[in-house]
């Protein structure tokens, strides 16, 4: 891991300290820089959008365990594709492997490569926080930061000194507005998030990742803990995001998988079984293990 900031009491390492201990991103130094338009795009395919990612042949486990083994899978550029599988498949070890969140993880380790833009995101030269402000991440459970709403949505421009302290009360507006949270919370931005709904909170989550616009959005079953109503929110926000950044989710919900994104991916033990068109797969599977576990069987 590289080298944290020596001083505790600066303002950028307060803000990154508590992003490292809420799982967004992480203290660096001296490392190279992995930022937009700095590598060659993957060629698009004749048959589907051009990707964004591109995983090759990836392996990954901690330890003596293997988690994942042989994962090949192109990520198509804006569109949303859903994860899907039994619990224990590794969907969401693979969801992490997009954006090196499995680092944090004692033993961890892998073979292959995660492609972004045609670079190796795991290169020697390749710096975590900067992936993680191209590849954002919204966990299943809200996990507001114990800051003001206002420097939650922040928090990330100030990490990554992306805008002047003079622009962020702005920032802070259009992220809140962009995922429909702004009137309910314009008068008390300064309040704790912690008295917001869990909906709200997750929406809140989301404008904070998005404050940084990332190319690539990780959602980890981002609706299981939510009411219908905020379920019904959080979809149709992503139905607008998609038009600007991919996205990519894990659910367990195969009718939300269905009727939100344009491709999925079926993991199963460890492996990718089959991916296509969301529509495709789900009405024709070419593998019986596709067709038993979208029937309910999930062996």
């Amino acid at each position: 891991m590289a080298n944290q900031p020596s001083s505790v009491t600066s303002p950028l390492f307060a803000v990154s300290a508590v992003i490292e201990r809420a799982g967004a991103s992480e203290a660096h130094n001296g490392t190279a820089s992995l930022e937009p338009g700095s590598s060659r795009p993957l060629a698009p395919d004749a048959e589907r959008p051009e990707a964004v990612m591109a995983v090759r042949n990836l392996a990954l486990g901690f330890g003596k365990a293997t988690v994942l083994d042989g994962i090949s899978l192109e990520i198509p550029r804006r569109h949303i594709l859903a994860l899907v599988g039994a619990t224990g498949s590794g969907k969401t070890t693979f969801l992490r492997s997009l954006n090196r969140m499995n680092d944090r993880v004692a033993g961890s380790w892998h073979r292959g490569e995660v492609l972004l833009d045609g670079v190796d995101i795991y290169g020697a030269s390749v710096d975590p926080l900067a992936v993680r402000r191209r590849v954002g991440m919204v966990f299943q459970r809200p996990n507001p930061f114990p800051m003001s709403i206002h420097e939650n949505v922040v928090a990330g421009i100030r990490a990554h000194r992306l805008a002047p302290r003079s622009q962020l009360k702005a920032i802070c507006e259009e992220r809140l507005t962009e995922v429909g949270l702004w009137d309910a919370v314009k008068r008390r931005t300064g309040d704790s998030p912690f008295r917001l709904s869990g909906g709200q909170q997750q929406l809140l989550c989301l404008a904070r990742a998005l404050a940084v616009e990332p190319e690539v959005l990780l959602l980890d079953e981002p609706t299981s803990s939510l009411d219908p109503q905020s379920t019904k929110a959080v979809e149709e926000l992503l139905a607008k995001l998609v038009t600007k950044v991919t996205i990519v989710v894990v659910t367990h919900n195969l009718a939300q998988a269905r009727r939100l994104s344009d491709y999925a991916a079926f993991f199963q033990q460890g492996r990718l079984v089959e991916t296509g068109r969301t529509n495709q797969m789900f009405d024709v599977p070419e593998m019986p293990a596709t067709s038993h576990y979208l029937r309910g069987h999930h062996e």
